[in-house]
Order: C-alpha cells, then structure tokens, then sequence
C-alpha cells in the first residue's frame, strides 16, 4: 500500500474513534466517519474498506497495536521481573488514562459484538505476562502460585479500568496504578509478608478477652488457620 494510502486508511480510522467515543458505536456510520474525519465522500471509506465490519476490525487492531507498543518499550526497559510487572502495569493504566477517545471506541467494538474474540485470543493476550510471572518464579522473586490465576487477575484490574473511568472520569490513575502495584507485590512477592495479627487484635480487643475467648471461638479460629 502507497503512503498515500496507508495515511487515508489512518486518517479514516481515527474519524472512527472519535465517532465512536462521542456518539457511541450504534451512531458511527460512514457518513458521520467520513465527516468527522474530514473526507469528502463515504466512497473513499468503501475504497479501502470492504464493509464496517472490516473497518471495525481495523480500527481494534490499531488500538490493540498501540497498546502492546506502549507498554511493551516500557516492560523492556525492566530486567527484573517484579520491575517488568510493575511496568506492565503503570504502563497500561497510562495508555488507557492518556488515550480515553481510542480505549472508548476499542470498548464499544467488543460490547457490540463487532469484533471476534475468542478464548484463544483472550489467553494469547496473557502470554507475555504470565511468562513474566513463570520467569520471576524460576529467578526466585515471586512466591508459587498459579501464574494463570495471577495473570487474569491483573489483566482484568486494568481492563476495567475504562469502565471504572465512564463513571468515575477525574479518578487519579497515577493513584489507581500505584493502588495496583501495590496489591500485586504484595500478592507476588517471595519475601515475608508483614505481620499478621488475629481479629480480636484488629478489632482492638483487649488480650485478657482474647485469652479467655469461648471454645467455639477457639475451634473456629484453629479450623481457619488449618484451611491456611
């Protein structure tokens, strides 16, 4: 394709996320894209798409490229795998605060069913971080667990995020990243975890209390620390 012709199909393409994240993607038809993206007539839209649905495709791929990009530099630049993960993570958020208009369009496609997207796809999706979390294992700095399990876990926190910003949207996502990090070294990390304490003394209950507890209370406590 010429670069004339790839610009077009750009040009086209980013009509579409605005169409889509103003109006919503029941309202992007050719005509709305062609206007918004400031070309003269929807024949050039046909020209380099067969059918919405190809543009639809091409529009998804094009936002899911940019992600992969972003944040694929920034997990690079990392050597150790907690740092990789860290940066998958504040890397993500970043792009879906910083690119609101294209997150918008990319959900819309997928709520609408306009996108195939399959189990296959979900899980090729989650390669890469799941070998990051399976290389922090072997290196010695995540504790075992199921890295699938760790690995939906953290993709579907920052999937939801766009979500989360629809309804919330002068919500801190520097906050909201760092919450995030947080949670999943702590849940991740091979080092000791910080001390933990029994419900009475969290509830402030005076230790003679906590002593002279009822036997009910006792077995409770000791079928919960066996399920442990």
């Amino acid at each position: 394709m010429s670069v004339t012709g790839t610009a077009r199909r750009l040009q086209i393409i980013a009509g579409t996320v605005a169409v889509i994240a103003e109006q919503g993607y029941d309202r992007a038809s050719f005509a709305r894209i062609a206007e918004r993206a400031g070309i003269s007539s929807t024949r050039l839209i046909s020209y380099h798409f067969a059918g919405k649905s190809e543009l639809m495709a091409a529009v998804a791929a094009e936002v899911i490229t940019s992600i992969g990009v972003w944040t694929g530099r920034r997990v690079a630049a990392e050597e150790s795998a907690a740092g990789q993960l860290r940066a998958y993570i504040e890397a993500t958020v970043a792009f879906i605060d910083q690119h609101r208009d294209q997150m918008a369009a990319l959900t819309g496609i997928l709520l609408a069913g306009a996108l195939e997207y399959s189990a296959d796809d979900d899980g090729a999706a989650g390669a890469p971080l799941e070998d990051i979390l399976r290389r922090g294992q072997a290196a010695g700095e995540f504790r075992p667990f199921d890295p699938l399990v760790m690995s939906a876990a953290v993709q579907r926190c920052v999937d939801g995020l766009p979500f989360l910003l629809q309804r919330e949207p002068e919500l801190d996502c520097r906050r909201y990243a760092a919450e995030l990090v947080t949670l999943f070294e702590l849940g991740t990390s091979a080092g000791p975890g910080p001390p933990r304490c029994s419900a009475g003394e969290q509830a402030g209950e005076p230790a003679a209390d906590r002593a002279s507890g009822s036997s009910a209370g006792r077995e409770t406590g000791a079928a919960v620390d066996g399920a442990r």
